[in-house]
């Protein structure tokens, strides 16, 4: 009971007057109501602000900035302009049948040519554009700030387009080229860097060299980010003097990736950079322990670091020697193809680096091995955990010591890790694991999962549980027609699922389809596939309707 029904009446006119935004003597105006929104930076936060009533909805159309699409089928660009006619960024990515996004060189022709003030441009895992689209964008795109080519797959690119920046161009705050594979013009990459005297972002691919590499450092003072090129050459005394100089006066570099080819003779010049560092990319460095050891001795500051699995365990056992600030840890294997490759690392690096980095959030680890033990031992240590990825590399895989399933190691994850937002399981699972996932995992976002599970029920138990699920990847997985359709009541609250060589049928996904009208359902038919099977099936949301490039082998229900 309200203790003062004056008031109450007050309020609740005041409440009411300021429905009418317009209103003259409103108490919540549209212009202080958009000052307000124009604060708010999580899209999660601005989402929930659009959907309160007309007048919110219309003042975050208005106030936003910046779109994040996860899902470029989704939502059409017609759809995106008139929701949102005051966009100045926007993160796109692609779907999830498709490894890279393509990018056409008249794409990006038209970008350049449509926007005279665009700022920012960056191409992650994209494929498509050649030579002449890079041309387009550093001839036209006088206002640039940011070109970043991450790991993207590119055709015919050469390096004239270092050449098409005009004379007088000097805004370049970010250049990252370093998956091109092409020879650049090193003169008209040495010119523009010595120009742009606000570069704080500078990666460049294996053509550069230490000598190159230095001068290039010379001119840029205030890198807080470098990409190095390759440590494949031979130095005079003199040389090796000047680069170590060079490294040692950047004083400001806080990451540190490239290093194709170094070696330990090399790897000493970077060592006067090392002490402010965060982030330590080591993924193209084929490095042994020795090496990782000597390095980190120089890196008291690193929270992030990547390396292969050439550094085996005891180059791990530095890190957790080394590293205590550290919070994500991802190992890749230097051929994850070469299932006889005996080297990488095993669950006793894991374990050496969970006891030396207790502040560790994410970890990435592929291995060819691990135990039950050693998981649940290393969640103990380190309970933090927001992303797990664990890769254990032949199929199937269970316990090397007791030859039991992983089950209880992924269980104890899920358990023990409260803050867990992202999961990729693997090894030899049963519906036991995905039990303790849908019971145990409630902030989990995104889980991926691979030859696991005994029956429909694993997958019905993720659906089932995991309140906050978007994303759900699932391969070569025995869930079939049962499994997809227990999830009619979650599909509309995620942004995908993605299901291939499992047990689905066209006439299951004809039935999601027909229940779900208001998503996309998508089979992908591998050649020579027959007529029942589904081999590959897409589910996303979208408010744009089945999608207008689908190839012939995708065939939307």
């Amino acid at each position: 009971m309200d203790p003062d029904p004056k008031k109450s009446k007050v309020l609740q006119s005041n409440l009411s007057n300021s429905k009418d935004s317009s209103h003259p003597h409103s108490l919540f105006p549209d212009e202080v109501l958009e000052k307000v929104l124009s604060l708010i930076d999580s899209h999660k936060d601005r989402n929930s602000v659009s959907l309160v009533c007309k007048d919110w909805y219309n003042a975050e159309r208005w106030t936003r900035s910046n779109l994040f699409i996860g899902n470029c089928y989704s939502v059409s660009p017609e759809i995106v302009a008139r929701r949102f006619p005051k966009i100045k960024s926007l993160p796109i990515s692609g779907g999830a049948e498709a490894q890279r996004m393509t990018v056409s060189d008249q794409s990006m022709e038209l970008l350049a040519k449509s926007f005279p003030h665009f700022r920012a441009l960056s191409l992650s895992s994209c494929d498509g554009f050649t030579d002449d689209g890079l041309k387009a964008i550093t001839t036209h795109c006088g206002n640039l700030t940011e070109l970043d080519i991450q790991d993207s797959v590119t055709v015919d690119v050469g390096g004239g387009w270092l050449s098409c920046f005009p004379e007088n161009f000097s805004s370049l705050e970010i250049l990252n080229f370093s998956s091109l594979n092409s020879k650049v013009s090193f003169e008209a990459l040495e010119k523009l860097v010595s120009r742009c005297r606000s570069l704080r972002v500078l990666k460049v691919n294996e053509s550069i060299t230490l000598d190159q590499l230095q001068r290039l450092l010379v001119h840029a003072p205030l890198l807080t980010e470098l990409g190095t090129g390759s440590f494949l050459q031979e130095l005079t005394p003199r040389q090796y003097e000047d680069i170590e100089s060079a490294f040692g006066n950047s004083k400001n570099l806080q990451v540190l990736s490239g290093l194709w080819d170094a070696t330990s003779f090399y790897l000493p010049v970077l060592y006067g950079a090392c002490s402010g560092l965060t982030f330590l990319n080591l993924s193209d460095a084929v490095l042994q322990s020795g090496e990782l050891a000597k390095l980190l001795a120089h890196c008291p500051n690193l929270r992030r670091l990547w390396v292969i699995d050439t550094v085996e365990d005891k180059g791990l056992e530095a890190v957790g020697s080394s590293c205590p600030l550290l919070e994500e840890l991802r190992v890749f294997p230097v051929d994850p193809y070469d299932l006889d490759h005996r080297h990488g690392v095993t669950e006793m690096g894991f374990l050496a680096v969970s006891r030396g980095c207790r502040k560790l959030r994410y970890v990435l680890y592929f291995c060819r091995r691990m135990t039950n033990a050693a998981v649940v031992t290393i969640v103990q240590n380190c309970p933090d955990f927001t992303h797990f990825r664990l890769c254990i590399m032949n199929p199937r895989q269970p316990d090397y010591l007791t030859n039991e399933p992983m089950d209880e190691a992924f269980g104890a994850v899920a358990k023990t890790c409260t803050k867990l937002r992202r999961l990729s399981v693997s090894g030899l699972l049963t519906d036991t694991t995905f039990e303790y996932i849908g019971k145990y995992a409630k902030n989990l976002e995104t889980l991926s999962v691979a030859f696991a599970g005994s029956s429909d029920r694993g997958m019905q138990c993720v659906l089932e549980g995991c309140p906050k699920l978007r994303k759900l990847e699932i391969r070569d997985c025995p869930f079939g027609n049962a499994a997809l359709l227990s999830g009619l009541k979650k599909y509309e609250m995620m942004r995908s699922l993605w299901m291939s060589a499992c047990n689905l049928t066209m006439k299951g996904c004809r039935l999601l389809a027909r229940e779900m009208p208001r998503l996309n359902v998508e089979v992908i038919k591998d050649e020579g596939s027959d007529e029942i099977q589904a081999d590959k099936v897409y589910v996303y949301r979208s408010v744009a309707g089945p999608r207008q490039d689908a190839p012939s082998v995708v065939l939307t229900l």
